[in-house]
């Protein structure tokens, strides 16, 4: 499995942006996926997991409310779209494949075992 996030840039505090996983293979649809953002200094934490199909998510605290997690399984792409950016939300994206297709703890990193190259998302203040 191949994953390559997009999306990334700079924008100003109370802006948005729409990253985008596309991944390869037939068997997306089978996946669990998951974004998680590596800020400076910081380690690599969980941002939110969509199930096979989509009829599950699960968000960080931090961004409820603001992020919303979608899949297009026809396009072989999951969405992490962020409103109301802060400049807290800077960070390195990555998104992830866990290839069971289990729900089960989407937030433990060690659940995936796929990783795109990640895109780097800056919001100004």
């Amino acid at each position: 499995v191949q994953l390559q996030a997009s999306g990334g840039g700079l924008v100003q505090a109370g802006g948005s942006l729409r990253l985008s996983c596309a991944a390869s293979g037939r068997t997306f649809s089978r996946y669990t996926v998951g974004w998680f953002r590596q800020g400076p200094g910081r380690e690599r934490e969980f941002v939110a997991a969509i199930s096979r199909h989509g009829g599950n998510t699960h968000y960080t605290h931090s961004v409820k409310g603001r992020f919303t997690i979608s899949r297009d399984n026809a396009k072989n792409t999951v969405y992490l779209q962020m409103n109301s950016l802060k400049p807290e939300d800077t960070a390195v994206y990555y998104c992830a494949a866990d290839i069971s297709g289990r729900f089960i703890n989407p937030s433990n990193i060690r659940t995936y075992d796929y990783w795109g190259q990640g895109t780097l998302v800056t919001v100004s203040s």
